[in-house]
Parts: structure tokens; C-alpha cells; sequence
């Protein structure tokens, strides 16, 4: 088999695993949006110069403010009846997961197109 479309294998497969370990991190976030003190998980894409293949990179913790509520009656309250909350934001999280899912979809098309070539390719040879 040509070494271009084993290597069109690859770079789908390595695009599914990434958006995949997107999608769990996604889900993670979405699990954990009520959940006091959580800080959302943000994922990197790196890609190795040598091979070509999406890696997954660094999860990264975002940073941002955590929204403050006000609950007297919560073991977490302080004294002015607030605690931390999560920074989760579920439609920022349901655009990510909608985007790696359309992503993780493209890169099965193109393994999927690889695979109809090389059987193609095969019923050509045996011809």
C-alpha cells in the first residue's frame, strides 16, 4: 500500500483521537459546572513537525474569575453568605463539544475515503 495513504490513515486517526480527548474534557467541564471551586479544563492541539499528526497538548485550567453566589445556607459560605462557584459556561461548552464533534466527523470521512480508496486500489491490483 502507498506510504500517502497510510499516512491519510494516520492523520485522521490522530484527529479523532484528539477531538475525542477533546469531547472528554468537554464532558468533564459540562459534569462539573455546578461543582464549587471547579475551574474548566481547556485543551491544546500540537502538532509534531516531524510526522504531521494532531497531538493532543497541555490540558490547561482556565483562569478565569469564578462566579460568586450567594447562598447562606451552603457549608462553603463565607461570612457575607457567598462561595465560589464554577467558571463553567454551558453554551461556550455546548459550541466546543458541537465543534470537536463536527471535527472528530470530518477526520472519520477522510479515513473513511482513504479506506475506499485503498480498497479500490486493491481491486484494481488483483485485476
Amino acid at each position: 500500500m502507498s506510504n500517502d495513504l497510510i499516512s491519510s490513515l494516520s492523520f485522521a486517526a490522530s484527529g479523532m483521537e484528539a477531538q475525542a480527548m477533546r469531547l472528554r474534557h468537554v464532558s468533564e467541564n459540562i459534569a462539573n459546572a455546578d461543582t464549587p471551586g471547579y475551574h474548566r479544563k481547556v485543551m491544546t492541539f500540537d502538532q509534531a513537525m516531524e510526522t504531521g499528526l494532531v497531538e493532543p497538548g497541555r490540558v490547561l485550567l482556565d483562569r478565569s474569575e469564578l462566579a460568586k453566589i450567594y447562598d447562606p445556607g451552603h457549608p462553603l459560605a463565607d461570612d457575607t453568605g457567598h462561595y465560589d462557584g464554577s467558571n463553567v459556561d454551558l453554551v461556550i461548552e455546548i459550541a466546543d463539544a458541537r465543534e470537536a464533534q463536527r471535527s472528530y466527523e470530518a477526520n472519520l470521512r477522510m479515513f473513511d475515503q482513504t479506506r475506499q480508496m485503498t480498497q479500490s486500489l486493491f481491486d484494481l491490483l488483483r485485476r
